[in-house]
């Protein structure tokens, strides 16, 4: 396995691989990421994982500076699993003096968390397509965890033409259901037991609607009554929306997203469920 923190290099190291399957992160994996990494060994000729805490993706009040960064355990971790390449650069490469463009998805960008957090999709969309432009794949690989970061990925792709497969894989959950998370590693024990809840509320929804519920206010009510009763929590959002357009839905349809967002003290976790295309309620 190659480790490259100079985006040229990663450049011609991926051109020389065929048939590239790239799994961007901002590392302190877990197994979600690894699920992400498994799909891209079953699919791929060569493999590549990107670590790196995107700056312009957080506001000047988040937690940038207090994001895990865990790159020497990260780096065993995908040896272990067969990685080929890792792209782990410093942010003056990615972004050098007097960097001037950016990419924002008109629309999506302002949805869900883009409603809470201005500019984060515009800074998610950018280093995306950096990375996409460096690494050329054939196929890249997110969580469904994100699901809103990959409706604007998606569209990203569609209107610029990309020759890139987005994969979305499941999310992967705690043996408690939270929902696997590098944030996970800043709460507190307190904090932890508390989100428990996003997970609950969701799977409360998933039981009216599994009920024959298709009402999205009274779904999204019970799911909000459930974190409510939890102190430890203070909700950003329950939502449900169509999965690509995220634009909120009356009635839960295939392609429903159910998206939530909450802190736990200073953590920000998300969290979703979604009808599939046949209707099928999947956490």
């Amino acid at each position: 396995m190659k480790i490259i923190q100079d985006p040229l290099e990663f450049q011609a190291a991926c051109a020389a691989s065929p048939e590239l399957g790239l799994v961007p992160t901002m590392g302190a994996l877990h197994a979600g990421h690894m699920a992400l990494v498994a799909a891209s060994r079953q699919r791929d000729a060569a493999t590549a994982v990107s670590i790196f805490v995107n700056p312009t993706q957080f506001g000047p009040q988040e937690d940038f500076a207090r994001y895990p960064r865990t790159l020497e355990k990260d780096s065993a971790l995908l040896r272990e699993a067969g990685v080929d390449l890792v792209f782990a650069p410093p942010a003056a490469a990615m972004y050098p003096d007097g960097a001037a463009a950016f990419v924002t998805v008109e629309g999506l960008s302002d949805r869900l968390c883009g409603a809470s957090r201005p500019g984060h999709f515009r800074g998610v969309a950018t280093v995306v397509l950096k990375l996409f432009e460096l690494a050329r794949p054939r196929r890249a690989y997110f969580g469904q965890k994100d699901a809103a970061q990959c409706a604007v990925l998606r569209r990203m792709v569609r209107d610029f033409f990309l020759p890139i497969e987005m994969v979305v894989c499941p999310i992967v959950r705690e043996p408690d259901g939270v929902a696997m998370s590098s944030r996970n590693l800043l709460l507190s024990p307190q904090e932890r037991q508390a989100a428990r809840a996003l997970s609950r509320g969701l799977r409360r929804l998933g039981d009216a609607y599994a009920a024959g519920e298709r009402d999205t206010a009274a779904l999204l009510a019970l799911g909000r009554a459930e974190i409510a009763a939890e102190p430890g929590l203070r909700l950003d959002y329950f939502s449900a929306v169509n999965g690509d357009s995220l634009l909120p839905l009356p009635t839960a349809l295939p392609n429903t997203l159910f998206a939530v967002a909450a802190f736990a003290g200073q953590t920000r976790l998300i969290d979703n469920a979604h009808c599939d295309s046949g209707g099928n309620f999947q956490m």
